[in-house]
């Protein structure tokens, strides 16, 4: 944390920041393609370590061939696998989206959970994936998505001095209302896409400068 920065002060830079955000980024929104949470569940999974805009030139034939958890759950791995190849670690994730699938159609009647133990339960699925899915296809904040975005901005706006994502998360959600944990996590990777870069930030042209710790103007 910044130094001599109480809970308070920091609570209230904050706030400010995430306001300026807002302002700056009124639209942002999760970057995977879906109309549905069974869709939104498959992208996130597809996600891992791989780009939103990848994941988002394979999904809509993915979703021609199995457009529900039943025809997923039906699928021969190796023409998932063919589908999906072009997102790294395809023969992992062929797995876990049949798996997935499976599981909702023998646990959930084929719906997918709106709860954090039980969708953090189904193969693939994280606590990461599942905050992604309670906030965007449920509305519901259980969570802040800490992914290398979240993570490098809340280290650079002395948010936090934690490393792993669950203890990123746990400070976060201390220093922000429920009610806006879902968009935090869309303001903060909308702005470390676009200005607070990872190589060289573009301090200069931060809204946010001024609160910034780590701000180089």
């Amino acid at each position: 944390m910044t130094p001599r920065e109480s809970k308070r002060a920091r609570t209230e830079r904050a706030a400010a920041i995430y306001e300026i955000l807002l302002a700056e980024y009124p639209d942002a929104k999760c970057a995977l393609e879906h109309v549905s949470p069974y869709e939104l569940a498959v992208a996130t999974i597809l996600s891992a370590q791989c780009t939103d805009a990848r994941v988002n030139m394979v999904t809509p034939e993915l979703f021609r061939r199995y457009p529900d958890p039943e025809s997923l759950a039906a699928a021969a791995p190796a023409e998932l696998e063919d589908v999906i190849r072009s997102t790294g670690f395809f023969r992992n994730k062929t797995k876990n989206l049949i798996g997935m699938a499976t599981a909702l159609l023998e646990e959930h009647g084929g719906d997918l959970p709106r709860n954090m133990k039980e969708l953090s339960a189904l193969p693939g699925i994280g606590r990461k994936t599942a905050n992604v899915i309670l906030g965007n296809a449920f509305g519901i904040d259980e969570g802040v998505v800490v992914d290398t975005h979240v993570k490098r901005l809340a280290g650079r706006m002395r948010f936090t001095t934690q490393a792993t994502p669950e203890r990123i998360e746990n400070d976060l959600m201390s220093l922000f209302p429920q009610r806006v944990w879902t968009m935090l996590a869309h303001l903060l990777i909308y702005h470390g896409r676009q200005v607070c870069v990872a190589r060289k930030p573009r301090c200069n042209q931060c809204a946010i400068s001024h609160l910034c710790p780590s701000s180089a103007v």
